[in-house]
């Protein structure tokens, strides 16, 4: 492809992605092949709704190195690997999409996948866990994409979906996210009381800018069993940290001081953030990871992240990529 029309190309998948909720905020990566020795990639940390053509990173796939004044994504090995082990693949793409992402915990020995939609993904896996862009996660997922699957789901992290275009990828994503929905173990179908979340929304407003409520189904059932939710994604325990603790109502704008979000009965989660767009993000994340927990309490699957895992992953957030979307 030429490298003017993949850099467009690559602008415009960001956008789409962010339409569609595959991927939130900074998170995710992509990537277009221009020849048999380079790639076109992402940049690292920024904001795709502010990525511009120029911000695209050249990168060969043989050397490692790149050009331009950006960074390429930290997961850049990730996917030089599948280009490597995949000749006929075009079109990399790393998404943080819901159902996807809890799948990955618990559940895939037993996946309700058809054959038809396994030749459509063009096979399907899970890698073991890795830090997000450590070699330990690329030796994962290379090994996984080895074994013939063009679709991994990587362990606690998101899905990599090798395509031979655009299209094709988005396709597998849209797909790969019917599949594993219906696989999702648990029941959430409880409703907040909109009153009282309205209440307590404009009283956290008083106190704090940027504020918002996540009451997805998933969210107001486990804040009514009055189950915290611990973190079993890297992208909860980058953005909100450890936990999110369970809190009554009298108390819930109190606790948002210490806690970026926090489960009330009869609410959900109320979150709060710096910015606008990360208060957005925030409402996914909690949702995100409330389907997780339910899907891995009914399968009876202990998958948190280790204590040390998310301080590290937190302050990493905190120290560099928090700073990076809008520069």
């Amino acid at each position: 492809m030429e490298e003017n029309k993949a850099r467009a190309l690559l602008v415009e998948a960001g956008m789409k992605l962010l339409e569609t909720g595959l991927v939130a905020r900074t998170w995710g990566n992509i990537s277009v092949r221009l020849d048999e020795k380079n790639i076109l990639i992402t940049p690292s940390g920024l904001d795709y709704t502010l990525t511009k053509e120029e911000d695209i990173v050249p990168l060969n796939i043989e050397t490692g190195e790149w050009q331009g004044a950006r960074k390429p994504s930290g997961e850049r090995k990730v996917h030089i690997a599948a280009y490597k082990i995949y000749p006929d693949v075009n079109f990399v793409v790393h998404t943080h999409q819901n159902y996807a992402s809890a799948i990955s915990l618990a559940g895939f020995t037993t996946l309700d996948i058809t054959q038809e939609e396994k030749e459509a993904l063009g096979g399907i896996a899970v890698s073991g866990y890795g830090l997000p862009g450590t070699k330990k996660l690329t030796k994962n997922v290379a090994k996984a994409l080895s074994g013939g699957a063009k679709v991994v789901l990587m362990e606690k992290h998101g899905a990599l979906i090798c395509a031979s275009s655009f299209e094709d990828a988005m396709e597998k994503a849209k797909l790969l996210e019917e599949i594993c929905k219906r696989n999702i173990k648990g029941n959430f179908d409880e409703e907040a009381d909109i009153n009282l979340s309205d209440r307590l929304l404009s009283e956290a407003k008083a106190k704090y800018k940027y504020c918002a409520l996540a009451n997805t189904a998933a969210v107001v059932s486990l804040a009514n069993a009055k189950k915290k939710i611990y973190a079993q994604l890297d992208d909860m325990a980058q953005m909100i940290g450890r936990k999110i603790p369970v809190v009554t109502k009298d108390k819930a704008v109190k606790k948002l001081e210490k806690y970026g979000a926090v489960l009330v009965p009869g609410v959900g989660a109320i979150v709060k953030a710096d910015a606008e767009d990360d208060t957005a993000a925030m409402k996914l994340l909690v949702d995100k990871a409330a389907v997780s927990a339910i899907h891995t309490a009914a399968l009876k699957k202990r998958a948190r992240l280790s204590l040390i895992d998310c301080a590290l992953m937190n302050l990493v957030y905190k120290m560099k990529y928090s700073k990076q979307k809008n520069k």
